[in-house]
């Protein structure tokens, strides 16, 4: 866990001061595999080999070097398979891009960033829906990953990233056949469904709790789907809760609620307090095996 716990520092260090490095997440090559995959017979057997046969290579490779060379190869393995899993935008610079654009049409340009990749209609500038994809968008760009590297290692970071594209990415998700395109989307909604409890939990912790767990009772209470249901839009409903409950205590940058940049701005404060959460979790994991 220590390893792990030095990845994630070093992968968000790197991310945040050598930006430029974006380009090297390049998933081109999954289009040969998701054609191999569309060859198969079956839904099932077309994405193991589609998703399988490439995380199998990464188990693999992170198994070989494990325990060697006092760890530093592994260390080298994580950080290089956690940076490129991770984004591939920036969240950070996204919504920087947002606050700093000169008028009222290029905010709103800007803010296209954050949508959801499956959403085919513009992004309204508003706070609601401001909040909302924010959120989205660090479940899928970062806490996703994290958490299931934490979990499983890199392959759970890239098993993660892959299913991710191959259900939201238009020019994946596309080119897949009906029947595997639905299992791709139930895989990456099984893939999303722990962490975003995780980040409601964490939020619970950063924000205000009350107001979270009422929150999360009335969407499944309203939706009618029960608490097992792959269904992550709670997430956008505590994360409004969340920035209404910094808003109305004064702990954020909002002063208007109904002012979609800084409702924005809150919503990022609330993403950096979850992240420190995170961090202080595995960091007291690490801690305590280290005593122990």
């Amino acid at each position: 866990m220590a390893i792990v716990f030095a990845a994630i520092v070093l992968v968000l260090l790197l991310a945040h001061f050598a930006p430029e490095l974006q380009r090297l997440r390049n998933f081109a090559w999954l289009r040969g595999w998701q054609e191999q995959g569309a060859a198969q017979s079956s839904a099932e057997l077309g994405m193991l080999v589609t998703i399988g046969l490439p995380a199998l290579v990464c188990l693999a490779v992170q198994l070989a070097l494990s325990g060697s060379a006092f760890g530093v190869p592994s260390l080298v393995f994580d950080v290089a398979v956690l940076f490129y899993c991770l984004g591939p935008r920036d969240l950070e610079r996204d919504v920087e891009a947002v606050d700093k654009a000169p008028d009222a049409d290029r905010r709103t340009e800007a803010a296209q960033a954050l949508k959801p990749e499956e959403m085919d209609t513009p992004l309204p500038f508003r706070a609601e829906p401001l909040v909302e994809a924010a959120f989205t968008a660090a479940l899928r760009r970062v806490f996703g990953t994290l958490f299931w590297f934490a979990v499983l290692g890199p392959v759970g970071a890239l098993l993660c990233r892959l299913a991710q594209r191959l259900a939201y990415t238009p020019d994946h998700a596309q080119a897949l056949p009906a029947a595997q395109q639905s299992l791709a989307e139930k895989f990456a909604r099984l893939a999303d469904w722990l962490p975003a409890h995780l980040i409601a939990l964490s939020l619970a912790v950063a924000s205000d709790f009350d107001a979270v767990l009422k929150t999360w009772r009335d969407y499944h209470a309203a939706h009618g789907n029960g608490y097992w249901c792959l269904d992550a839009g709670f997430l956008g409903a505590i994360a409004r809760a969340s920035v209404d409950a910094d808003v109305e205590a004064g702990d954020g940058h909002a002063v208007d609620a109904c002012d979609p940049l800084a409702e924005l701005d809150d919503a990022m404060t609330l993403i950096r307090r979850v992240l420190i959460v995170w961090l202080a979790l595995i960091a007291v994991i690490v801690i305590s095996g280290a005593v122990g």
